[in-house]
């Protein structure tokens, strides 16, 4: 009995180990004869709504296809460690947060085509490091981030056809073959696919790369469609990227002032190079080491060009090297380099710090070797003081050490004297960096202009070769000072690059010279004469405009108010001619001769209507003078 329910116990527990498939899928085991096997599983139940949960641990692949999945949520697959391929294709997936694809390390394949996708979480994909194909191909995206560049590098198989893709960033392609720079092999073993048609693509300057990689043959880059074309804009439209010429868009070209320099230790050095290309390029300066450099100045004066300055201060052996300035835009990348090396010596003085009680000094010694990787590697001189003792013993001749690459030969020493030290001696060095600032004499300027100066000085007691650097500024401006390097035997410098009307202060200072110490003068650049000339014919023009245009207005005004001084007159003319023009008309007949009336009475006057005078005045001169007879009277019409 005790045996049969051992036998019991062991069947329980191989059938709870025994992997649990979910309902609603299929689950399939791949086993071999040595025992090991893999485990795939397919869900495609319409009713589905959610991604399942209780999948087998051992998963390989997992496919769910068809059903009613409308998002992947967080974690999703965080118990599927050893899943390589996930397929989650034509559902109706619409989000996928940023963490859906955790503790997916072994993943090698996602597919989530079909889907209705409009923005993917690209950071998701960090927790893939083995993903190699991604396809998104019949979705809804808009848009590909730059963000979403670095993790892509390693896919190789990358489908986003079929989407709304108008434009990608400009750098997506600098990660592929034959933009990132890498060697390209004809017949190399592996290829990149990308499919990227069926999109509305506006065809500018940012995906020109896309453009020329569909017009390249054999590059290890290959397009799954060759004959895509432009939807926009509309001069482009239905023009295949093979075909289409795109305008204002031109690769940079870099130019430097040189490529090669070699500064003295402790100077200063400007470097500068200009760039052209549309649209303008960017310019950044890079050591060799893959440091970006920051003190630099950048400027575009016009539309399609650039130029940029990149400045050293005191340079030193560490800044020796090669330095390139990148340009950059749309239609691709150029560079420049410029080498730049240090010379100089270096002079050390030992002081020791200990007093020795003995009779005679001990003697120390150091060797400086310059840095190996410098191409002028400078004369560097090691100078060891004796030290002193307490008695009066005379101190033996000190030793000088150098390396084997260094300047040979008796070096002269100080004398020491009894009982001074190491301050005595740094007074004296003191004391000849003052007199050599004193020895550049009578600073002035001369022959100033609107935009140059000429620096003239005296140099008592200095060579002919001595370096000497100009500082130059607008006053109380020290943000925006020049240099100029020359000699102390030119005796002068011209001054160039400068603002009309400005005050400026310059300084001469001598390599070496204590601070503070250095000779400097002020100045003013003359107003530009053109200026004032073009300022006082404009004042003048404006001058005779405004007189013209009041000349004008008082003319009009006089205009007006004399027409209305005269329709008023006119008025009262009208009047009087209304009075003046009716001629009062009368009609004369003879009167009835009667034997008692008078001679005198035999006409007589009587007022004529209206109708009467219109009648006579439209008579005719002939109609006048017609008369009729009667054997009583007579009359005339008179007008």
């Amino acid at each position: 009995m005790r045996q049969l329910l051992y036998v019991y116990v062991i069947l329980c527990s191989l059938r709870l180990a025994h992997p649990f498939c979910p309902s609603q899928c299929t689950c399939v085991f791949h086993g071999r004869t040595d025992g090991a096997g893999t485990r795939s599983v397919v869900c495609n139940d319409p009713d589905m709504s959610d991604i399942p949960v209780n999948v087998p641990v051992d998963t390989v692949k997992l496919r769910i296809e068809k059903t009613m999945v409308r998002r992947i949520p967080t974690e999703a697959f965080y118990y599927l460690a050893e899943l390589r391929y996930l397929w989650i294709t034509y559902n109706s997936i619409t989000s996928v947060d940023s963490a859906g694809f955790y503790n997916l390390k072994m993943l090698h394949e996602l597919r989530l085509d079909g889907n209705m996708i409009s923005v993917f979480p690209w950071e998701s994909l960090k927790e893939t490091p083995m993903l190699r194909t991604l396809d998104l191909h019949n979705n809804r995206i808009t848009n590909v981030p730059n963000e979403a560049i670095p993790y892509l590098y390693n896919i190789t198989y990358l489908d986003l056809s079929s989407n709304k893709l108008a434009t990608l960033p400009s750098d997506l392609m600098d990660i592929w073959p034959p933009f990132n720079g890498a060697p390209i092999f004809a017949n190399a073993s592996q290829k990149v696919v990308l499919g990227l048609q069926d999109n509305p693509w506006f065809c500018d300057c940012k995906i020109s790369k896309l453009i020329e990689l569909s017009k390249m043959s054999g590059m290890p880059v290959v397009l799954m469609d060759l004959f895509m074309a432009c939807s926009a804009p509309e001069n482009l439209a239905g023009v295949p990227f093979q075909r289409a010429e795109l305008d204002n868009c031109v690769k940079p070209s870099v130019m430097s002032s040189a490529t090669k320099i070699t500064s003295s230790l402790g100077s200063n050095v400007i470097l500068r190079c200009d760039a052209t290309g549309f649209p303008t390029p960017s310019l950044s300066w890079v050591k060799s080491d893959g440091t970006l450099v920051d003190n630099t100045v950048q400027e575009s004066p016009g539309d399609g060009s650039r130029w940029s300055i990149m400045s050293l201060h005191g340079v030193s052996f560490k800044d020796a090297g090669n330095y390139n300035c990148k340009a950059k835009n749309y239609a691709g990348n150029a560079e420049a380099t410029i080498s730049v090396s240090v010379a100089g010596a270096i002079s050390t003085t030992i002081v020791p710090l200990r007093l020795s009680t003995e009779t005679e000094p001990t003697e120390q010694g150091t060797t400086v070797i310059p840095p190996t990787d410098t191409p002028n590697p400078p004369t560097i001189i090691t100078t060891v003081l004796p030290r002193t003792s307490t008695t009066s013993a005379v101190p033996k001749r000190p030793k000088t050490t150098t390396s084997s690459n260094l300047q040979k030969g008796p070096l002269k020493q100080a004398k020491p004297q009894p009982g001074g030290n190491g301050r005595e001696l740094a007074a004296d060095e003191k004391s000849k960096i003052i007199d050599k600032s004193k020895s550049v004499k009578d600073l002035k300027v001369v022959e100033e202009t609107t935009d140059t100066a000429v620096l003239l000085w005296r140099a008592d007691g200095l060579p002919n070769d001595a370096p000497l650097t100009v500082v130059y500024s607008p006053y109380d401006e020290d943000d925006m000072k020049s240099t100029v390097e020359t000699k102390a035997g030119s005796g002068k410098v011209l001054l160039e690059g400068l603002s009309s009307g400005t005050r400026y202060s310059v300084c001469l200072i001598l390599k070496g010279s204590a601070a503070g110490k250095d000779p400097c003068t002020e100045f003013y650049t003359l107003d530009n004469v053109e200026d004032g000339e073009n300022n006082k014919l404009f004042i003048l023009i404006s001058g005779i405009a405004c007189i013209l245009v009041l000349s004008l207005i008082a003319l009009l005004v006089y205009k007006i108010i004399d027409l209305y001084f005269k329709g008023h007159n006119t008025e009262f003319d009208e009047e009087e001619l209304e009075k003046d023009s009716y001629v009062k008309f009368e009609t004369i007949s003879m009167k009835q001769r009667n034997l008692n009336s008078q001679p005198t009475q035999l006409w007589a006057r009587r007022p004529t209507e209206e109708s009467e005078r219109m009648l006579l005045c439209s008579r005719s001169s002939l109609d006048s003078q017609m008369t009729s007879k009667s054997d009583s009277s007579r009359c005339e019409y008179l007008c």
